[in-house]
């Protein structure tokens, strides 16, 4: 069997790749469906008509994306700057200590197990092909399908929100307020139970601990919320 075809036959897919619009979008979802369910819960709790819950909702859905896009952005945005620096000082440092940096890529394999032999080979050949690249990797532990994204991680974050938040304020569109607390509860449980099964899945994890974590969270955040709007109606 030719080395060729050996490779085609244990052609590798790790689901590592997926963390860069994994993350956001599993995130955007789940908050989308809490935070939206839980106020259109709240607000449904003390409201006196519909129309003060949609107004709720939509503004949740608004906010709660344009808010979940901006912080994703500067999150990751933080973290691209990071790498980019550090990018830039591995590049200089590159330029004004080749030898050194070997000495360093060297000793890096040496402590992954390899002998100092092999690995001053392994580093003299990387870095011949790609100092920096194989630098960024192994030293610094910037690989290119883990890099921060940050327009991929809004985009992802403020449409999954989206996506998320309309479920629960579609149900309070269409039924009347005397159902929507209960009505948005339970559609919002299974949702964001489906969702840990989604996220578990597509990550390869367990899938009952992270439908059961969701579920338990997703239900805490709209029992709290429907207490304490059930607390300022009464009150006012």
């Amino acid at each position: 069997m030719s080395r060729s075809h050996l490779a085609r036959s244990h052609a590798e897919w790790h689901r590592v790749s997926r963390i860069g619009w994994l993350r956001p979008a599993v995130l955007g979802a789940n908050d989308g469906i809490v935070s939206t369910a839980s106020l259109i819960v709240g607000v449904a709790a003390a409201a006196h008509g519909p129309g003060e819950v949609i107004v709720a909702g939509v503004a949740a859905l608004v906010a709660g994306a344009m808010s979940m896009a901006a912080g994703e952005y500067v999150s990751v945005k933080s973290q691209a700057d990071t790498e980019a620096a550090d990018l830039a000082r591995e590049k200089a440092e590159l330029a004004d200590d080749p030898v050194a940096e070997h000495i360093e890529l060297t000793a890096i394999y040496m402590a992954r197990g390899v002998d100092k032999t092999l690995a001053s080979k392994v580093a003299a050949q990387l870095m011949a092909k790609d100092a920096l690249g194989a630098h960024a990797r192994d030293e610094l532990g910037i690989l290119e399908m883990t890099v921060a994204r940050p327009l991929q991680a809004a985009a992802m974050s403020a449409a999954s929100f989206t996506a998320g938040a309309a479920i629960p304020l579609l149900i309070a569109l269409l039924l009347p307020l005397s159902v929507t607390a209960v009505a948005v509860s339970a559609a919002s449980l299974v949702l964001l139970a489906v969702l840990g099964a989604i996220g578990a899945k597509a990550g390869g994890a367990a899938i009952w601990p992270a439908t059961l974590r969701v579920a338990f969270w997703g239900a805490a955040a709209m029992a709290f919320t429907a207490g304490i709007g059930r607390l300022v109606g009464v009150a006012v």
